[in-house]
């Protein structure tokens, strides 16, 4: 492959081949899609050098290390595959801009905030729509059962079991299938708008559970932007450390209230917690466990829990 192609040429080749190998790549093939863009826009077609990279790490919308840092990551791969026919190419150092994955703390909703989205979410336009029925049903679906939004989204007629009040992940995070137990209420509203679908003539016959209106199946790029409209008319500030509360805060928050009530209730965590793990579709139960730390609440009922151990005080 000659240095003189394209970058866009390159980064289509590299993720072609990880694709053959088995590798999604969703996340990753649009970041170098930008970094395409970035340096093809400004005339680059050379080789990948630590400068080029650096430039692109700095220059998103916020210039937040962070951001800098996970570029550089997604690049590093890169490199290292157009290395094998560039014996010039530059790979850029880890930690070039820190640490790559911070995990910073989610913003943890109150039952006000939840119940406020979700009748917010009704009245999104076009009123009396499936638009706004289907958008507070999913945001409701995810803080009674802390799905993913690819996985709420993703739910087909078949993956709802009503008679067992169960749905059937088929193809979670890393293609784990899994089996999630429904509480009575979200049952209820989950029959409420199927009624509300299934009268809509453009979408009754489709197989996606969730539509809008006009026959569209509901996408998470759709139910991001609905987000981003309820959350400016709600005027929310985030509490954590993100920049703007996200609608997967709501997935943090199912799991950081399900640990708070354990830990109040003296429940065994470590036997739950691996059914919890479970339920939502972690890949490792120290996933899991990275939210007993992740709020200041988790951390001041953890820490009254050992206080007798500290203390000597223990029965």
């Amino acid at each position: 492959m000659s240095a003189r192609q394209t970058m866009r040429t390159k980064v289509d080749a590299y993720v072609a081949e990880r694709r053959l190998a088995g590798f999604d790549l969703k996340i990753e093939a649009e970041q170098l899609e930008r970094f395409a863009r970035f340096t093809d826009a400004s005339g680059y077609c050379g080789t990948l050098t630590v400068d080029i990279a650096s430039r692109w790490a700095l220059a998103s919308k916020h210039g937040r290390p962070l951001t800098a840092a996970r570029r550089i990551e997604v690049l590093r791969g890169f490199a290292r595959y157009c290395q094998s026919f560039d014996p010039k190419t530059e790979v850029p150092p880890r930690r070039l801009f820190g640490e790559s994955h911070r995990r910073l703390t989610p913003h943890i909703f109150t039952d006000a905030e939840i119940d406020s989205l979700l009748r917010a979410a009704l009245n999104l336009t076009p009123p009396g729509g499936l638009r706004g029925s289907a958008c507070s049903t999913i945001f409701g679906l995810i803080a009674a059962t802390g799905l993913r939004i690819s996985e709420a989204v993703g739910l087909q007629r078949a993956d709802i079991d009503f008679p067992t009040a169960c749905l059937h992940i088929r193809d979670g995070k890393f293609h784990k299938a899994r089996l999630v137990p429904l509480h009575p209420s979200a049952v209820e509203a989950l029959r409420r708008y199927a009624i509300k679908r299934d009268h809509d003539p453009l979408t009754g016959s489709r197989d996606e559970f969730f539509s809008f209106d006009h026959g569209r199946a509901a996408s998470a790029s759709s139910l991001h932007h609905a987000f981003k409209v309820l959350r400016r008319q709600l005027g929310w500030r985030a509490r954590g450390g993100h920049r703007l509360v996200r609608i997967h805060d709501i997935r943090h928050t199912f799991i950081s209230r399900r640990l708070q009530r354990w830990y109040r209730e003296g429940d065994d965590l470590e036997r739950n917690i691996l059914a919890l793990s479970t339920y939502v579709g972690h890949a490792h139960v120290t996933d899991t466990y990275w939210y007993v730390t992740a709020t200041p609440e988790l951390m001041a009922i953890a820490a009254n829990r050992l206080a007798p151990l500290r203390t000597g005080d223990v029965s």
